[in-house]
């Protein structure tokens, strides 16, 4: 098996002071990239604020003959991401990698969240996944490489009680990657989306136990640092992870049902009868862009 070796490449890896973060930038580190060790040092739910984490992340990176640098800055603002990058650019000179991994937790259910709930969630998940992959990705431009994985979660794919701020951030990085993928193609930026599941600091409490200690965060590495890789020449992909399984996960149509003939009206009662052919899944799959989906309707307009 040959090996995957980030030797002159620089990666940033946000929310990287403890957990998946960390995790990701050791690896990365051990396989010779340059990493920025981003971490806002705050608690689970955002607030506070320290250097402390992504300090320790850099001292073992370094003490392991890796290089490092740490940031603290919040992703949640374009000058936290501006400063970010600029942290890689001023002390290793590129960006090849970009891991939005950062991550915040406020959960309650729906009709008990309150609008700091949902705005804090939405702020760190989707503005700051906006937020650094730009100026990250205008850097790649310029080398015409780069590498960038988006962090989902099956809470927004599949849906979990209590966490429709973070579910609803968390689906809209698939969103996000879809429309990336195809402007940055043509730089060779590669956008995936990951959607782990490990025992950290955000999901402590809430699994069993039993179940927990079998998710080791490192565990969902390999998948993170393949898409990271020069070898991975796939993009627009969304890959489920936990212990040890690897999946890929896809949003699909069927093949769908038309009506009518795009002159006449159609009514209710005839996508009624047509209800159970129009919601199947048989024979489903996934679409390079919505484009390709509409073309399901082409019959229609021949």
């Amino acid at each position: 098996m040959s090996g995957i070796s980030f030797k002159g490449r620089v990666a940033i890896v946000t929310g990287a002071g403890g957990g998946l973060g960390r995790e990701y930038s050791l690896d990365l580190a051990k396989r010779g990239a340059k990493v920025v060790v981003n971490d806002l040092g705050g608690t689970l739910d955002g607030s506070g604020g320290g250097s402390s984490a992504a300090d320790k992340v850099v001292a073992e990176i370094k003490a392991a003959g890796g290089e490092a640098v740490a940031n603290y800055d919040s992703v949640s603002t374009m000058e936290g991401g501006k400063n970010i990058v600029k942290t890689a650019v001023d002390h290793f000179g590129k960006v090849d990698i970009l891991i939005n991994n950062a991550g915040i937790l406020r959960d309650r259910s729906f009709l008990k969240m309150t609008e700091a709930d949902w705005d804090q969630v939405i702020a760190v998940h989707l503005r700051g996944a906006f937020c650094v992959t730009q100026p990250a990705a205008l850097v790649m431009k310029e080398n015409n490489y780069g590498r960038i994985v988006l962090t989902a979660s099956t809470s927004g794919i599949y849906g979990n009680f209590g966490q429709a701020n973070y579910g609803a951030a968390k689906m809209a990085q698939v969103g996000f990657m879809n429309v990336i993928k195809q402007e940055l193609v043509k730089y060779n930026i590669k956008v995936n989306t990951v959607a782990p599941n490990a025992d950290t600091q955000m999901t402590r409490g809430l699994i069993p136990e039993e179940i927990a200690k079998k998710l080791k965060p490192k565990f969902n590495v390999p998948m993170t640092v393949y898409l990271c890789s020069e070898e991975n020449q796939d993009t627009g992909m969304i890959f489920t992870m936990s212990a040890g399984w690897f999946a890929r996960t896809a949003v699909v149509s069927g093949e769908g049902v038309c009506i009518g003939d795009t002159e006449r009206d159609i009514a209710a009662e005839e996508v009624m009868e047509q209800f159970e052919k129009i919601k199947s899944l048989e024979n489903a799959r996934p679409f390079p862009n919505a484009t390709e989906v509409y073309a399901l309707s082409y019959p229609l307009m021949v």
